[in-house]
């Protein structure tokens, strides 16, 4: 009879077990709900009326997704964009419908131990065909046109700038929205012909207007925005801000005390891997080498500790 009791405790702690959190998500596969696209990092489901999205512990670097995942990558991304969308729904409407699985619809709540932490559901938009970047420093990119022409996607800047110099005022440096490889700078008046000039500047303001918001949050918490990208759509008629909203993996977030201008400052994102990578002399061509544990190890506490100081409190288990 004890031992009978002793088989049920552990089997009742495997199930347990079992049935929480995967520690890394590479793939979502939800039976039941309508698969629509996988991209770098999201996987996105079609409700009919809305769409699902969630976000995996998949990383990338060069364009590349690689075989290993970042724990709790997917979870700090979701929750950042939580975070995100609230304290800018004074400045745009957003495509969010909720974060809480809790309250989705029953075909999805039959994968709360897969999703918890890590889907939204969200309005259906029709997005606009460019990337809207905001900068309020000289880094990436635009250090390298800046470099070349003095100018930044038609911007002429100050003569004599550094690498990371902070910028007069923020910018708008919109980009193309590359199905594959990298997206490019293009001007403003580029920007123009592809949505018209009235929604250009809509989303040019808009853009300038939550880089600002945002900046100034972060700075309050000990953190510098450098850049960052943000993706519009359209729902019921109005520009709406969708997809992720200031994560590490779509702005450059650097911690304050280790800023000066003339290098490339430490990030709260994916530098240990493209740093890994480089030093194993990768051809940045599929397939990519798995990473070590201890590069893995540092990024996600990278990930997690972004989230941390932004939002002032531990990542929700």
């Amino acid at each position: 009879m004890p031992a009978k009791k002793t088989v049920k405790r552990k089997t009742t702690a495997a199930k347990a077990k079992k049935l929480g959190p995967p520690d890394v998500l590479l793939k979502a596969d939800l039976p039941g709900l309508k698969f629509m696209s996988r991209g770098k990092v999201r996987d996105i489901f079609d409700l009919g009326d809305a769409l699902l999205i969630v976000t995996t512990d998949r990383i990338s670097a060069f364009d590349v997704v690689l075989p290993v995942g970042i724990p709790q990558k997917g979870r700090v991304l979701n929750q950042l964009s939580l975070f995100w969308f609230d304290f800018l729904k004074g400045v745009t409407p957003n495509h969010l419908i909720t974060g809480d699985v809790a309250k989705m619809p029953a075909e999805v709540r039959r994968h709360k131990e897969v999703l918890a932490g890590r889907s939204m559901l969200v309005k259906k938009a029709k997005p606009f065909p460019v990337e809207c970047v905001a900068r309020g420093y000289l880094i990436g990119s635009g250090w390298k046109d800046y470099q070349a022409t003095g100018e930044v996607c038609g911007i002429k800047l100050p003569a004599g700038l550094q690498q990371a110099s902070k910028l007069p005022a923020s910018i708008f440096t919109p980009s193309t929205k590359a199905e594959v490889g990298h997206d490019q700078n293009i001007g403003f008046d580029q920007v123009e012909k592809a949505v018209g000039p009235e929604v250009a500047n809509a989303l040019r303001a808009t853009t300038l207007a939550i880089y600002d918001k945002a900046a100034a949050y972060a700075e309050s918490k000990g953190i510098i925005l450098a850049d960052t990208k943000f993706e519009f759509g359209v729902v019921g008629g109005r520009i709406t801000l969708i997809d992720e909203v200031l994560t590490p993996d779509s702005s450059r977030f650097w911690p304050r005390a280790s800023y000066r201008v003339g290098i490339s400052p430490p990030s709260f994102d994916k530098q240990f891997v493209r740093d890994w990578l480089e030093s194993v002399k990768w051809d940045k061509k599929p397939p990519a080498p798995a990473l070590p544990a201890d590069v893995v190890k540092k990024t996600g506490e990278k990930y997690v500790e972004a989230y941390r100081l932004l939002v002032g409190r531990d990542l929700p288990r």
